[in-house]
């Protein structure tokens, strides 16, 4: 793995830049071939990377840049998909209830509370929320024998979900904010995912 510079993108340097040569993380190998699990939980692994990758080399000012007319960030995302692990795997999956910071939101006075959250979090409590549901994320998935296994809580129509289907969805779920994440980081200092 070689060092990348973290101001890459036709030399300009955004405000906030984490600036130098650092070690930018290879994203994880996927393979061409294998068993169903592996192949969904690699696909879902190679897809997390690729959303913090779009975060690197950022300082926190530039984490909460939008590209407009969105109001997205790449804080707000992430963020947004570190709540989305705890409610698939942990609440929908499993049956539990929120702790820990999205117990307390409210969603009446702010549909997108998860994200406004996150944009008042230091880079360090972002990365470190998110590497903590995907850890909680990757625990349910070991410890699930078959991925016909259905979900403790159901749907409004009583229908439940098996774990193939949580982790399609979520595959799906990252695949499309990766694009956004994309475009933003690209907005910000011109780095493209490579």
């Amino acid at each position: 793995m070689s060092p990348r510079v973290a101001e890459i993108g036709g030399g300009r340097i955004a405000p906030g830049a984490t600036v130098g040569v650092m070690d930018r993380p290879a994203p994880p190998d996927v393979p061409l071939s294998g068993d169903e699990r592996t192949l969904l939980v690699d696909f879902l692994d190679f897809y997390r990377a690729a959303l913090v990758d779009r975060a690197f080399g950022l300082g926190e000012v530039q984490l909460q840049m939008p590209l407009p007319p969105s109001s997205l960030t790449l804080s707000r995302l992430i963020g947004h998909m570190a709540f989305v692990e705890e409610f698939w795997f942990l609440i929908r999956f499993r049956g539990g209830s929120f702790i820990g910071p999205w117990a307390d939101l409210d969603w009446e006075a702010d549909g997108d509370a998860e994200m406004t959250l996150a944009q008042t979090w230091s880079r360090e409590e972002l990365l470190a929320a998110f590497e903590a549901s995907v850890a909680a994320s990757r625990a349910v998935v070991a410890e699930t024998d078959s991925l016909d296994r259905l979900s403790e809580a159901s749907g409004p129509d009583g229908d439940r979900w098996d774990l193939r289907w949580i982790l399609i969805h979520m595959i799906e779920e990252y695949a499309r904010h990766c694009g956004h994440a994309d475009f933003i980081r690209e907005s910000i200092d011109g780095d493209v995912a490579g």
